[in-house]
């Protein structure tokens, strides 16, 4: 059986202040991609935050508890992981 999947991108800051803050600015995908180019410090900053598919399981779990519950196409609350904090959309989810 496969595990469930979805389709996330997101924007990694240092502080939850400047996560606060750049969410503030965020009311669709396209306020997202672009902070993502600008200020994230991950690697799919390139991408617009883009991760792609993922499956349940491969990410940390702060994170991929705001995967599976946050509302499909909102930006996230900020969220702390060891790598700092996250603003999370999430495009889809196939909970097959």
């Amino acid at each position: 059986m496969v595990a469930p999947s979805a389709w996330a991108s997101h924007i990694l800051v240092a502080s939850k202040s400047e996560a606060v803050q750049l969410r503030q600015n965020i009311t669709k995908l396209k306020d997202f991609q672009k902070i993502a180019r600008k200020k994230s410090t991950c690697p799919s900053s390139q991408k617009g935050g883009d991760l792609g598919w993922f499956r349940k399981g491969q990410m940390v779990r702060p994170f991929e508890e705001v995967v599976w519950k946050n509302e499909l196409a909102t930006v996230s609350e900020p969220v702390k992981t060891q790598f700092g904090y996250h603003l999370i959309w999430v495009h889809e989810r196939d909970e097959a």
